[in-house]
């Protein structure tokens, strides 16, 4: 069974640590904990039944409860199971920002980091530019600097 645990923002790493630590030393039946890509203040508990996920995690600092039903594990699968495909995004390349607080905006790729999967974009609609980083799979490419013809490079 497969249960998701809300766990403090930014502690999920110490939240985890705490389970297994709880689950080695009573011998409880969880087979994994694991944080979720792209998924902040929440992780991932797979256990034998809700009694042992419930043992594993009840009173630890962190750690705020579990999401009242089971999922399956397809409904995760893409959190816990990162695509990794070729990143066709450059620098100067105008974008849409698809998720996230800015959605619907256009922005000018400044920056890549594809070890992050992240890109820092300046947003065109702004009248000072503000750098805004944004996760990879939150922009999609709408129009390639090189394509119109104004591809002064100066980098």
């Amino acid at each position: 069974m497969i249960f998701i645990i809300k766990v403090t923002t930014n502690k999920e790493e110490r939240a985890i640590e705490m389970i297994s630590e709880r689950v080695k030393k009573k011998q409880l039946l969880v087979y994994t904990v694991v944080k979720p890509h792209g998924l902040k203040g929440y992780i991932v508990l797979e256990a034998a039944d809700r009694d042992s996920a419930e043992e594993a995690a009840f009173n630890l600092p962190y750690v705020k409860g579990i999401i009242g039903k089971t999922v399956q594990y397809e409904e995760i699968q893409q959190m816990l199971e990162p695509k990794v495909e070729e990143v066709n995004i450059e620098i100067g390349d105008i974008v849409e920002i698809i998720g996230q607080t800015f959605k619907g905006e256009r922005a000018k790729v400044t920056r890549i980091d594809k070890q992050k999967g992240e890109v820092v974009v300046s947003l065109l609609g702004a009248s000072v530019p503000i750098p805004v980083t944004v996760k990879l799979d939150n922009v999609k490419v709408i129009r390639r600097e090189n394509e119109e013809g104004e591809g002064d490079e100066e980098e």
